[in-house]
C-alpha cells in the first residue's frame, strides 16, 4: 500500500485539478468543467495512492488501466495526467485546438496514459470489461504473476448507467466474476439538460447486486471515504465491485454574484464564464490571472508518488523476470502476443467442402485458429452454432469464471456489448478477438464499429446470412442496406491514412480460407467478414484467391477483351460465372470480377484498376444489398442490378425466382443493358 496522505493535501490536490479543468474549458471557450470538477477527488486519490503504473514506460504490459467512460470529463484526466508529468501546461492551454493532443473527447494514447477512445456514453466502460478478461485470461495462459495483479479502473456517469449497454457490461462482469475490475460511478444526479431524477427513479445499486457486483456506496468528494472503498475493492476476491461515489456536480464552482454554482446542469458543457470563472477560481485558491500551475506541495506529492511507483514496478518486474527466467518459452510466445505478432498458421492444411455455404468455410478457419492461435478469444452473441464460430471450439473451451483459459466467449444476446467487450481485451494487448452474429444485427454494433475504426483496433467481426437469401425468416433477418453502411467505411479514412474497415465478402469457401488470412494478418485495421448461409457453388479452376483477395477485386473467369465485365461479391460471383456460360451461347465474351473488397481495390494501381474495370467500359455489377454498393465500379456507363426494397419470407430459391436473382434473369438483364 503506497503513502496514505493527509486530507489537506488531498483536497488541494483536488482542487488543482479543479482550477485547471475550470480553466481549460474557459480557454477554449467551450468544453465540460462541472463533472470534472466534481469528479477530481476520486481521480486524485486513485493515482496518488492506488493505481500502478511505471513513470518511466507507460505502456508496462502488466500496468493497472484507466478506463474513462464520460469523455467529455477529458478536463479532468488531462489535468490529472499533467499532475503526473504526462501532459505539459502549455498542452493543457491547448484543449479543444487543432493538433493539440489534448482534443475535446480523449483519444486512445497509452504512452500519455489514455487507454481508450471515449465519446458515446457506455462504451468505455465496456472496454473496461474487455480488458479485466484480457488480463485473466493472460495470466491464465501464461501464468505470469503481473496479470493476476493488475487491476482494471472504469469511471462512468449518470449518462453511462442510462445507457443501454451498461445492463450488458454489468451483466457480463458480474456472471464472470471480474474481481479484477472497479468502477467508480460519479452519482452527482445532473446530466446535461436536467436533473437525473427527471429521467430515472431505480435503484442503481440494487440493479448491480442482482448481477453479483460488490456494491459500495460513499460521498464522492470525500478522500477518506474513496480512500476506504478502494482498499475494499481491491481486497474483493470473486466479484466486481462498483463504487458510488455521491459528486457534486461543479463542486467548487461559483456564480457571478457570489452564490454557490454547484449542482447546476449549467456548468455541465459550457465554460463557467466571466465573474463566475473568476470567483470560482479564488474560491478553490487559485489565481484566475494565472491559473494554470501545478501548486508545489502537489507536485512534490506526485514526485514522491512516482518515486514510490518505480520501486513498486521495480518488484514487479523482478517477479515477471523471475517468471520469464522459470518459462522461457511462454516468456517468448507473450512477448509476440504483446506485439501483435502471429504465429506461423498452416492455411495451406485446410480442406474446405465444395459447395458449401461460406460460413461453414468460416467455421473450418476459426478450427484452424483454435489450434494455432492460443491467444485468440471468439466471441457471439448467442448464435455460434448458427454463425458458426463455434468452429473455434474445436480446440478450446468456453470462458467461464472459472476458466478463463478458455477461448470462447459466450456474450449473450448483447451485439454491441460484445464488440465493445472484445475491443476492450485488444486494448488491453496481448488478446486477438474476433465476434460473430447475423448481418442484419450488425446494426446493433455500428457505434462499436465505429468505435474500433477510430481507435484502430483490429478486431475480426464475423458476419453470417448475409443477403435476402436467409429466406424464410423474412425482412427482419433479411440484410439489404447493411452491406452499403459497412462498405462506406472502407472508404472513410482513419487518422493514419488507411481505409478505417477492411471489408470482405468472399465468393465461395476457397476464397474464406484466403479472406480469413487476411484478417488474421491485417494489424492495423478492424475487419468485417460477411457470409452466406446457403450453399455457394465453387468458382472455376485455378482462381488464385489468395493473390486475387490482396488486390481487393481480380478476374475468376479471365478474357483479354471482353464484350462485357460482370462484377460481384459474395453469392453472386457464382451466379455471374452461370450468366456467363449462357452469354457464351450467344457469342458474347464475358469476363466475371469478384470484389470482396472495394476498398482495397482502390488501393491498388491504377494501371491495375483499369486492366480489370476500365473507365468507360461496359460494366455489369450484380448485388444482393442496395445498388450503390457497385455504383462506383460501374461508372456511369455501368449498370447495377441490385435489391432495392426490403426481402420478403419465402424459400430462398423462391426468392432468388421472384427477386430476378437467377443466371437466366442476369442474362436477360445483361443482353437488355448491352443493346440499350
Amino acid at each position: 500500500m503506497s503513502i496514505e496522505h493527509s486530507k489537506e493535501l488531498m483536497n488541494l490536490a483536488a482542487d488543482n485539478i479543479r482550477i485547471l479543468a475550470a480553466s481549460m474549458v474557459e480557454r477554449a471557450k467551450s468544453g465540460h468543467p462541472g463533472g470534472a470538477m466534481g469528479g477530481a477527488d476520486f481521480i486524485n486519490v486513485l493515482y496518488s495512492e492506488f493505481l500502478n503504473f511505471d513513470p518511466d514506460e507507460a505502456t508496462w504490459r502488466c500496468r493497472d488501466r484507466f478506463f474513462l467512460d464520460p469523455g467529455h470529463m477529458s478536463p479532468m484526466l488531462y489535468s490529472q495526467l499533467a499532475l503526473i508529468g504526462n501532459y505539459t501546461i502549455d498542452e493543457l492551454k491547448q484543449f479543444r485546438q487543432w493538433g493539440s493532443p489534448t482534443p475535446g473527447h480523449p483519444e486512445v494514447c497509452p504512452q500519455r496514459g489514455i487507454e481508450n477512445t471515449s465519446g458515446p456514453l457506455g462504451q468505455g466502460h465496456t472496454y473496461a470489461v474487455g480488458a479485466a478478461i484480457a488480463a485473466k485470461a493472460l495470466y491464465a495462459r501464461t501464468g505470469n504473476p503481473g496479470f493476476n495483479k493488475e487491476k482494471i479502473y472504469a469511471y462512468i456517469s449518470d449518462g453511462g448507467v442510462q445507457e443501454e449497454i451498461s445492463q450488458g457490461a454489468g451483466r457480463i462482469a458480474g456472471h464472470l466474476g471480474l474481481n479484477n475490475l472497479i468502477m467508480f460511478f460519479d452519482a452527482n444526479e445532473v446530466q446535461l439538460s436536467t436533473d437525473t431524477s427527471s429521467v430515472i427513479s431505480e435503484d442503481t445499486g440494487m440493479k448491480y447486486r442482482a448481477w453479483n457486483w460488490n456494491v459500495l456506496e460513499i460521498d464522492g468528494n470525500d478522500a477518506d471515504q474513496i480512500r476506504n472503498a478502494l482498499k475494499a475493492a481491491n481486497e474483493e476476491e470473486s466479484r466486481p465491485t462498483l463504487i458510488i461515489g455521491h459528486c457534486v456536480m461543479g463542486k467548487g464552482a461559483r456564480k457571478a454574484d457570489g452564490a454557490s454554482y454547484e449542482h447546476n446542469c449549467k456548468t455541465h458543457g459550457a465554460p463557467l464564464g466571466g465573474d463566475a470563472y473568476i470567483n470560482t477560481i479564488k474560491n478553490l485558491g487559485g489565481d484566475p490571472e494565472n491559473p494554470f500551475v501545478i501548486r508545489e506541495q502537489v507536485r512534490q506529492m506526485y514526485d514522491d508518488r512516482k518515486a514510490d511507483l518505480r520501486k513498486i514496478v521495480a518488484a514487479r518486474r523482478a517477479e515477471e523476470k523471475e517468471w520469464e527466467l522459470a518459462n522461457p518459452e511462454k516468456a517468448a510466445q507473450l512477448k509476440d502476443w504483446m506485439a501483435n505478432k502471429l504465429p506461423t498458421i498452416p492455411w495451406e492444411t485446410i480442406e474446405q467442402k465444395p459447395n458449401s455455404p461460406t460460413r461453414n468455410g468460416s467455421s473450418v478457419c476459426l478450427s484452424l485458429l483454435s489450434e494455432y492461435v492460443p491467444n485468440m478469444i471468439v466471441s457471439s452473441a448467442d448464435l455460434c452454432n448458427s454463425d458458426k464460430t463455434d468452429g473455434f471450439l474445436k480446440h478450446t473451451t468456453e470462458i467461464s469464471r472459472t476458466n478463463f483459459g478458455g477461448g470462447f466467449l459466450q456474450a449473450g444476446v448483447s451485439e454491441l456489448t460484445m464488440a465493445c467487450v472484445c475491443i476492450g481485451m485488444m486494448l488491453h494487448g496481448g488478446i486477438i478477438t474476433a465476434m460473430g452474429t447475423f448481418f442484419v444485427f450488425s446494426d446493433y454494433m455500428k457505434p462499436a464499429i465505429r468505435m474500433a475504426a477510430l481507435m484502430e483496433v483490429p478486431v475480426k467481426f464475423v458476419w453470417t446470412h448475409d443477403a435476402f437469401r436467409v429466406g424464410e425468416d423474412g425482412p427482419t433477418h433479411e440484410p439489404v442496406e447493411q452491406e452499403a453502411q459497412i462498405r462506406l467505411m472502407e472508404k472513410l479514412k482513419n487518422h493514419s491514412g488507411r481505409d478505417s474497415v477492411r471489408v470482405l465478402r468472399p465468393c465461395d469457401v476457397h476464397a474464406v480460407t484466403a479472406c480469413w488470412r487476411m484478417a488474421m494478418e491485417n494489424m492495423d485495421t478492424p475487419t468485417a467478414l460477411i457470409f452466406s448461409r446457403q450453399n455457394v457453388n465453387d468458382l472455376p479452376a485455378g482462381t488464385d484467391y489468395h493473390e486475387g483477395i490482396l488486390h481487393g477485386a481480380y478476374s475468376v473467369i479471365k478474357e483479354d477483351n471482353p464484350d462485357v465485365i460482370l462484377v460481384a461479391s459474395g453469392s453472386e460471383v457464382s451466379t455471374l460465372v452461370d450468366t456467363a456460360a449462357l452469354l457464351k451461347e450467344d457469342g458474347i465474351k464475358a469476363r466475371v470480377v469478384s470484389c470482396p473488397s472495394e476498398g482495397l481495390f482502390r488501393s491498388q494501381s491504377k494501371e491495375y484498376q483499369e486492366a480489370l474495370l476500365p473507365t468507360g467500359g461496359k460494366i455489369f455489377a450484380l448485388t444482393a444489398g442496395l445498388p450503390v454498393n457497385f455504383e462506383g465500379l460501374a461508372g456511369s456507363n455501368g449498370k447495377v442490378y441490385g435489391l432495392e426494397s426490403f426481402g420478403f419470407s419465402a424459400p430462398y430459391k423462391v426468392l432468388d425466382e421472384k427477386l430476378g436473382f437467377t443466371p437466366q434473369n442476369i442474362h436477360k438483364e445483361v443482353l437488355a443493358y448491352l443493346n440499350n
